[in-house]
């Protein structure tokens, strides 16, 4: 009788799973995207969240929260209910958030669930068509010669062409003017009307405007060309091996959101990277999905940490004060 009690006891005082972790998920589920609409990100959410919501029999709700430099829309998924409705799509600015604002309302890495990597998309240097360079070569020598009389355009402070643009005034030792937008798409509208004179993008934006030969494409920053810009050398083969940088995108859910439910995202999330349709129009994109061990909680924390370690050096190299 007293084991019984004892078993009856311990049962009623043990943590029970909530509800809505044993049937998640049982309405629709909120990505927050802190980009603007049509811009990369907003582009991998969309067709992320389409094929996730298929796996879930869910409907995925892409809402763009945009402002101070995508924190704005993580600080909301930060402070939401840890219960897998409300999911963050970010990219290399979670790990450079730290570096680039004095008080951020979240911890990047300690407020989040991670739930894995989505894709590592690879940025492509391009030029006014104008623009007095061949090549990547010709590029930077003139560039050298001209320093701060370079525009180069960004989307503001951590968005994906601001550190790309960081790491190629890195990589050549000069110093550039930077122009800033509200969004990939203005500032690509102003490349291809020859107001800046380069900008650097993650491959979504420019490869249409490659491929139609609007702009001219120096480099990419891939390890090997792309199928859809097969004339756009590497950075490496054309000559700047040190520009190397990429965006890579995370999926995050609320810190102590249910392992159950980070559990079926991340089923979810595997399974949308291998849909078809997903994988033939990230191809179309110059992307692809990243391979299933990547696509874990436990890859992207790792990569989180080590790129925090790595942007803080660079941002700080570069004389940028936190604001």
């Amino acid at each position: 009788m007293k084991f019984v009690t004892r078993v009856l006891l311990a049962l009623l005082l043990s943590p029970a799973l909530p509800l809505c972790a044993q049937d998640f998920p049982h309405r629709p589920i909120t990505m927050i995207v802190p980009f603007s609409a049509g811009g990369p990100g907003d582009v991998i959410a969309r067709l992320l969240g389409s094929s996730m919501g298929g796996v879930l029999k869910q409907t995925v709700v892409i809402e763009n929260v945009v402002g101070a430099g995508g924190t704005l829309g993580t600080n909301r998924v930060a402070k939401a209910e840890p219960d897998g409705y409300t999911l963050l799509l970010m990219h290399v600015g979670q790990a450079t958030a730290p570096a680039l604002y004095a008080k951020l309302p979240f911890d990047p890495i300690g407020d989040f669930a991670p739930i894995g990597m989505v894709t590592d998309v690879p940025m492509i240097l391009v030029a006014r068509a104008n623009y007095p360079a061949k090549n990547l070569q010709e590029l930077v020598a003139y560039v050298r010669t001209q320093g701060d009389k370079v525009t180069y355009g960004n989307v503001g402070l951590g968005s994906a062409s601001h550190l790309c643009g960081l790491m190629f005034m890195s990589a050549i030792d000069t110093k550039l003017t930077p122009i800033y937008y509200k969004g990939g798409g203005p500032a690509l509208n102003d490349i291809i009307a020859g107001h800046i004179d380069v900008y650097c993008d993650p491959a979504t934006g420019p490869t249409p405007y490659i491929q139609a030969g609007t702009i001219p494409g120096f480099a990419i920053t891939s390890k090997k060309r792309v199928p859809t810009l097969p004339n756009v050398p590497t950075a490496t083969e054309a000559g700047l091996p040190k520009f190397d940088v990429t965006t890579w995108y995370g999926l995050y859910a609320p810190r102590n959101t249910p392992k159950p439910v980070v559990d079926a995202l991340v089923d979810a999330l595997q399974k949308a990277l291998k849909d078809p349709p997903l994988v033939n129009r990230f191809a179309e994109l110059s992307m692809t999905p990243v391979e299933p061990e990547q696509a874990t909680p436990a890859a992207l924390e790792t990569l989180l940490k080590s790129e925090t370690v790595r942007w803080g050096k660079i941002i700080k190299d570069a004389g940028i004060t936190p604001q």
